[in-house]
């Protein structure tokens, strides 16, 4: 019977596999859909840089003979926008940061960026449901475009295979991720130093002794679901870049 069963799924994931291949690929786009944040902004006025490559973000690769295209860009401009008008009284968006080092009375500049994007389909996890994460850097600049630090952050998102891992399980689980990145940001950037500074009416300042950045090694993308909450995993702080 379980020899039967596995044959059963194999056989799924060959015909899924094949059917793949013949349409040419999967393209997904991610769009996450996510409840506003019930905190009180912090009457700061503060730059949103989102360059062109961000906006126009695409995660590519070829897996098994068939290939996935991960449009994160339009999804993910809408959930930095969220995220940042949550927190803050006064956001502007800027697609270079020439145009906000312009803009006067900015007390910081966020430039969001994706950093990471990995999935594991149902063939990998065994059948019964996809991974997704993606680890997320954000640049954190003074008024004149300093460095001034860099915050990082991953999310995790999880779906049941269904399909045995169609492309409707991958953007769930992607959708997942990224409320998962949200709700970690949310929650935690309230207790960083810079929020500090920002919440005094202070504009960011670089500090001097600025160290060059370490290198950061990428979570590895779990392949079984975590029993521990993922929102209890800190918001990491780095070292400015000089």
């Amino acid at each position: 019977m379980r020899r039967r069963q596995l044959r059963q799924r194999f056989l799924g994931l060959s015909m899924l596999a094949l059917s793949l291949i013949g349409c040419g690929g999967v393209v997904i786009t991610p769009d996450p859909v996510l409840p506003r944040a019930l905190i009180e902004p912090i009457p700061a006025k503060v730059g949103l840089l989102l360059t062109a490559e961000q906006r126009s973000f695409v995660h590519s690769e070829t897996r098994n003979g068939v290939t996935w295209e991960v449009a994160l860009g339009a999804g993910q401009q809408r959930l930095v926008r969220m995220m940042f008008s949550s927190i803050f009284g006064d956001v502007q968006e800027f697609a270079d940061l020439d145009a906000a080092r312009g803009i006067t009375g900015l007390q910081a500049i966020f430039e969001p960026k994706i950093e990471q994007y990995s999935f594991a389909t149902a063939q990998e996890t065994g059948g019964e449901y996809v991974a997704v994460s993606i680890r997320y850097r954000i640049d954190v600049r003074t008024p004149n475009g300093e460095r001034y630090d860099s915050l990082t952050l991953t999310g995790y998102g999880t779906a049941m295979a269904g399909g045995f891992g169609s492309s409707e399980s991958i953007e769930a689980a992607t959708v997942a991720a990224k409320r998962d990145a949200a709700a970690k940001f949310l929650t935690q950037v309230g207790a960083l130093s810079l929020v500090t500074e920002l919440s005094a009416g202070r504009p960011l300042q670089a500090a001097p002794e600025a160290a060059a950045i370490a290198a950061v090694s990428i979570e590895a993308l779990p392949i079984r679901v975590s029993r521990r909450s993922s929102s209890s995993l800190p918001l990491s702080s780095l070292p400015a870049r000089p």
